[in-house]
């Protein structure tokens, strides 16, 4: 049926994770990785998988939420809440997106009103409560791909063929993005201050700081 899968990331804490997050995306199949809010991510940890994924951005999480209706996509929140479904229970329909949550607090209030459905991945264990965030993605990517019947990358030896690397998107650590939507995104980012989801004390290394860094004069 050709369905397609996605992963949201919005207030990431680690943001070294979304590196990995790519790395499992590619893995699986998914079709691109959405960037809400802060553009800029670290790639490390996806050895060199982020340049075979695509990257969007949106400044809030209406935005993406449209996008993705616009698709025909359902937005399934990873979380466990009252009514959401085991993952093994693969309780898709059509083409996903995946919403994690925070490592720390799980999916805002926010995040879980623009969310179709929820589901959560049945532990076994009694030493933690709850997985790393790179970790359920990969659990519930693997299980989305099944579902969906996507065709196995062929093997060579021990490991998966790699394909050849696509043409560069631009700064593997940006999400690119056209001048006005950089000036609109400064004006997202001052009106979401108050939630320090941009923290800007970070020496160095401010959102104002990367963004310049984006466009050069000339």
């Amino acid at each position: 049926m050709g369905w397609e899968s996605y992963v949201v990331v919005h207030n990431i804490a680690k943001r070294h994770n979304v590196g990995t997050l790519a790395r499992s995306a590619t893995a699986f199949g998914v079709s691109e990785l959405i960037l809400v809010g802060r553009r800029d991510f670290n790639c490390f940890g996806s050895h060199g998988s982020s340049s075979h994924l695509r990257f969007r951005h949106f400044h809030s999480l209406h935005d993406a939420r449209d996008f993705l209706k616009d698709k025909d996509c359902d937005i399934c929140g990873v979380e466990i809440t009252n009514d959401a479904l085991p993952v093994s229970h693969h309780p898709f329909k059509k083409s996903t997106a995946f919403l994690l949550g925070n490592e720390g607090q799980g999916l805002s209030p926010k995040e879980i009103q623009i969310c179709d459905f929820f589901v959560y991945i049945p532990q076994y264990g009694s030493g933690t409560a709850s997985l790393n965030v790179t970790v359920a993605a990969s659990i519930v990517l693997h299980h989305f791909a099944v579902w969906a019947g996507f065709e196995e990358r062929s093997r060579d030896g021990s490991k998966f063929v790699v394909a050849e690397r696509p043409v560069k998107q631009g700064r593997r650590n940006y999400c690119t993005e056209t001048e006005d939507s950089i000036i609109e995104e400064r004006k997202a980012r001052r009106e979401s201050a108050a939630n320090g989801f941009f923290d800007e004390a970070e020496s160095g290394n401010s959102s104002s700081n990367l963004l310049d860094a984006l466009f050069v004069d000339g």
